[in-house]
C-alpha cells in the first residue's frame, strides 16, 4: 500500500523537478529578450513548481520512504516563445491528467492524504495550464506585437531608472 504511494509521489517529484528545469530555462531566455511579464511568469511557475516538490517529499519522508530528485526530462532549449508556451501547457495538461490518475490510486490504497495531495497539486496544475493558454491567446492575437509591447516596456523602466526585478 504505501510502496504504491511513494512510488507514484516520486514519480511526481521527477515530473515537478523536469517542470522547475524547464520552466527556469524559459524564465531565462525570456528574460534575456527583454519579454519580462512572460519571463516572470515561468519564474513564478518555477517557484511553485519547487514548493510542489518539498510537498511531496515531505509525503514521502513521512511514509518513510527515500525521496528521489531525478527530473524526469531533460530541458528541451526551445528559443521560440509560442513553442515554449505550448511545452508549457502540454507539460500542465500531462501533470493534470497523471495527478488526478494517481489520486484514485491512492485512494484505492486507502491512503487518502496523499490522495488529498494529488487533488491539491490537480488544482494548481489547471490554474498553471490557465495562464499558459492565456498567453497562447495573447500571442495569437497581438502576435509580435505582444513580444515587442513587453520588451519596449523594460526599456521605457530602463531609461526612467527604474528597475526591471
Amino acid at each position: 500500500m504505501k510502496e504504491k504511494s511513494i512510488e507514484l509521489l516520486n514519480k511526481a517529484i521527477a515530473d515537478e523537478l523536469g517542470a522547475v528545469h524547464q520552466y527556469m530555462y524559459f524564465h531565462f531566455r525570456c528574460d534575456d529578450l527583454g519579454y519580462d511579464l512572460l519571463s516572470n511568469l515561468f519564474k513564478r511557475t518555477a517557484i511553485e513548481e519547487m514548493m510542489h516538490v518539498e510537498k511531496l517529499a515531505e509525503r514521502v519522508l513521512f511514509l518513510k520512504g527515500e525521496v528521489e530528485m531525478k527530473a524526469s526530462q531533460d530541458v528541451q532549449k526551445i528559443h521560440d516563445v509560442k513553442k515554449m508556451l505550448e511545452m508549457a501547457a502540454g507539460m500542465e495538461t500531462g501533470s493534470v491528467k497523471d495527478y488526478n490518475e494517481w489520486a484514485n490510486i491512492c485512494s484505492k490504497n486507502a491512503d487518502s492524504a496523499s490522495k488529498k495531495i494529488f487533488e491539491a497539486l490537480v488544482d494548481d496544475e489547471e490554474r498553471h495550464f490557465d495562464q499558459y493558454d492565456k498567453e497562447m491567446e495573447n500571442l495569437q492575437k497581438f502576435g509580435d506585437n505582444y513580444l515587442a509591447l513587453q520588451s519596449i516596456e523594460r526599456s521605457k523602466s530602463i531609461a526612467a531608472g527604474r528597475p526591471t526585478e
